[in-house]
């Protein structure tokens, strides 16, 4: 498999140390992970698809076989495009199950020839989702370390300019 490229999809609103495990995990299988930015605009991003390539391209820095793109179709149209036969997608918790083994299912029937794969969060990061880091950011929470420095400035700064709620 080492020769082999895997499509790493996500909203990354924003990445996590949850999402680079995950990542990072999948480098050591495969010989290119290509992390797929969703535009996603029914999700409401906190911050728009351009930051957050730029997060994820800054958090992967320097790590060889890693590749950054967006996308705005189908997950296995953006696999394929990439020649892809693989999809890694991270698992926190049996509700992520659910959700994830039905995209699979769809996928499945959609690209035969492309295989999801389930990757397990490890313990330290099974509560992280971006929702959670966003929530307790809004309430002025410390980030450090459930994402990198640059995401942890950015929510700081959306968050003292008077941006409201949060997701």
């Amino acid at each position: 498999m080492k020769g082999s490229v895997a499509v790493c999809p996500g909203t990354f609103d924003p990445i996590t140390a949850g999402h680079l495990d995950i990542i990072d995990r999948s480098r050591q299988l495969f010989g290119t992970v290509v992390i797929g930015v969703a535009s996603n605009p029914a999700k409401a991003p906190l911050f728009s698809l351009d930051e957050r390539v730029s997060f994820v391209s800054e958090a992967i820095a320097g790590r060889a076989g890693l590749e950054v793109a967006t996308f705005d179709e189908l997950l296995v149209d953006f696999a394929r495009k990439h020649e892809s036969r693989v999809i890694v997608k991270g698992l926190r918790a049996t509700s992520d199950f659910e959700r994830e083994f039905q995209m699979a299912q769809f996928a499945r029937r959609l690209a035969p020839e492309i295989e999801t794969l389930f990757m397990m969060a490890i313990p330290e990061y099974m509560f992280l989702s971006s929702s959670a880091v966003k929530e307790i950011a809004s309430y002025g929470g410390t980030v450090g370390g459930l994402v990198p420095e640059v995401v942890e400035a950015a929510l700081i700064s959306k968050y003292e300019s008077g941006l409201e709620g949060g997701t």
